[in-house]
Parts: C-alpha cells; structure tokens; sequence
C-alpha cells in the first residue's frame, strides 16, 4: 500500500485544439483517481460546445474501474473552457481549486461588468489552501501556491508527481507567460524556484505543450530534467535575469484567442452561461479590454 501511495498513476489525454493536458491520477491499490484541468470543447467559429474529451477521460475510467474522488482545476484557464462541471455532473465527485481563485474572481468581473457575479469561489465544491494535503485512495497530495501566470495558480503534489500546469512547459518550451491579468513574472521566479526545490527524481506533468519544432507532443519531465536543461530557467542566472527575459517575451506574444470567452466561463467554475428567454446561451465578450492586440 505504502508503495502504491508513492507512485501514482498517469494518464495523459492531450488535446489538439488547445494544446493542452488532462489528467487522471489514480491510485492502483485502491482505484481511486482525481481528474486534473479537463476540457470542455469549445468551436469559437460556431459558437458549438461539445464534450469529446471529457467523454474520453470517463471512458478510460470507466475502462479501468476507477472511482473518481476529485475533479481539480490548477487554475482559472485563459485558453480553454473548464469540463469540471460536466464532469461533476457524470461522477458525482467534488470540485477543487486554490483559494486565491476569489482574486481572479474579482478582477475579471470587473472586466465583465458583472456586478452582481459572487466572487468568493462558491462555483467550487473546496478552496484549497497553500500546503493543505487531500487524498485520493491511498495517495497523498497537497497543495503548492505557485502565482505568476495568474493570482490563483496551484501545483498540486501527488505522490511522486506534481502537477505544475502553467510555470514551466517542457524543458524545451521554457516558462508560462505572465502578462495576463494580475500576472507577475517575480512571482513565477519565486512559483519556479519552489517546484525546482522538490526531489529531483519528482515527475513534472505540464499542462501545455506547443510542440516547438513540430515534434510530437510531450508532457512529463523531471525536476532534473527542468533543472538541467529548461530552456528559459538555464539562461537566467537570478531572478533579475528572468523577470527581464520574461518580460521581453510576454511583449511578443498574442493574446490566447479564448481569452475573453474562457475566462466567464471558468471564474464560474465551468459554468456556462445560463440560457435566456429564448432558450439560447450568450457569451459577454468586451471591447478593448486587454493589452497586447498583434495586428500583423
């Protein structure tokens, strides 16, 4: 059992469309499994939402007879909706999230005009707090603060593993961006150090990866490997060195196409909007709202 509790189980679902990773953790003593950042399919075109990657995610449990005890979001994502709620629905299973997600919460409503929106994390089922540990089966996780690329970022440490979604992608992809919203590239310094201060035999699950070179897509590393090779972490010396390079890169980058649709949607724990008098659901998208349009 001891054992088991140390090495969790991985899998791995990678979607296409956003270039994101989903996970079930589980562990194989007891099968019982966590969900971690699932997506709900999004056609900003069509306006049509589906469920095909959630539906593979039950399936494999389904197929493993895993029993689900936590459905976790690292955070509010700027790039694809949240499935959390429709997963919640199948499974029954609670809803996580870090509890600064009250700040997020704050700040976009704002940016919404969405006076009457509770910002005080009710959309989640339990607000973890930095350290807090939570079970899944015979494993043991707990709960990493790591801000930077947004206000309420977690890593969530599961046995071997931690789950470190957006501060660092694959060694050759460097860091997360922080130019969002309540970003700071200082924090993500201090968020990165920490997650590099874990074993370096800990396996890294990331939640992007963009597939420089158009190489296959990859998603697990370790703290050795990040130390070692990171592409951003390897040319800065302190954190002086990172915040500059940082800086300078967030300059050059477009604003993810989702930004303005996911964040409504995922502050309200993946809840999309309710339907009106017609029976139709509407997105509130606002103007010049954000920085850092590329029109070339």
């Amino acid at each position: 059992m001891k054992e088991a509790a140390l090495k969790p189980v991985v899998y791995a679902l990678f979607d296409k469309r956003t270039s994101s990773v989903q996970y079930v953790v589980s562990d194989p003593s007891m099968k019982h499994c966590a969900i971690i950042d699932p997506v709900l399919d999004f056609d900003e075109k069509s306006g049509s939402t589906a469920t095909f990657n959630a539906d593979q995610i039950l399936e494999y449990i389904d197929r493993n007879n895993l029993k689900v005890e936590w459905i976790l979001d690292t955070h509010p994502h700027a790039d694809h909706f949240s499935a959390a709620q429709y997963l919640r629905s199948k499974t029954g299973a609670p809803t996580a999230i870090g509890d600064h997600v009250v700040e997020v919460q704050e700040l976009w409503k704002k940016l919404y005009n969405w006076p009457d929106f509770p910002a005080d994390g009710s959309q989640w089922d339990k607000l973890f707090a930095a350290g807090e540990g939570f079970n899944i089966g015979a494993l043991e996780g707990r709960v990493m603060f790591s801000p930077g690329h947004t206000l309420a970022s977690i890593t969530y440490v599961i046995g071997d593993a931690a789950f470190i979604h957006d501060t660092m992608f694959m060694p050759d992809s460097g860091t997360a961006r922080t130019d969002f919203p309540g970003g700071s590239a200082e924090q993500l310094w201090q968020s990165i150090q920490a997650i590099l201060a874990l074993p370096d035999e800990t396996r890294i699950f990331v939640g992007h990866d963009y597939q420089p070179g158009g190489r296959e897509p990859l998603w697990e590393s370790t703290v050795a490997a990040q130390k070692a090779s990171n592409t951003h972490i390897a040319k800065c010396r302190d954190a002086a060195d990172f915040v500059a390079m940082r800086r300078a890169r967030d300059k050059t980058l477009p604003m993810p196409r989702l930004i303005l649709a996911a964040l409504q949607v995922n502050i309200n724990g993946g809840r999309l909007p309710a339907p009106e008098s017609n029976g139709k659901r509407y997105l509130k998208i606002p103007l010049d709202a954000l920085d850092g349009a590329k029109w070339d």
